[in-house]
């Protein structure tokens, strides 16, 4: 297993793991670690907006929409604290990894964090 400690906004805010980028992303329905690519055709879901719904993003490639609940119960199990997040993937421990900045929709970054997601640390 690897840990790693990444921002929540900002520089730094997205972790790349084996070539999948990942994000802490806040919406209404969970405060979560979701991957950045659509897992359709690997759209920029960091992007994705809500369309009719506050529980299914919508990707801004090609409109698939993916259920918030689905990626929280894909998400590496995650707490934040203050402006961090810290995150436990399942891959070896010395994984080689990057952070960098990732753009956030406002779907994703808007919202605050709620009971039960990652947002619910101490």
């Amino acid at each position: 297993m690897l840990v790693l400690t990444f921002a929540v906004a900002g520089a730094g805010n997205c972790v790349e793991l084996e070539g999948m980028p990942y994000v802490f992303a806040r919406t209404r329905v969970a405060s979560l670690v979701m991957p950045v690519k659509c897992a359709h055709r690997g759209g920029p879901l960091h992007l994705a907006e809500f369309i009719g719904s506050d529980t299914r993003l919508t990707c801004p490639w090609h409109g698939r929409r993916v259920s918030v609940t689905r990626l929280l119960a894909q998400s590496p199990p995650a707490v934040r604290r203050g402006n961090t997040v810290t995150a436990v993937f399942r891959v070896p421990a010395g994984t080689r990894h990057t952070i960098r900045h990732l753009p956030l929709s406002a779907a994703l970054s808007a919202a605050g964090p709620r009971p039960g997601g990652a947002g619910s640390g101490p």
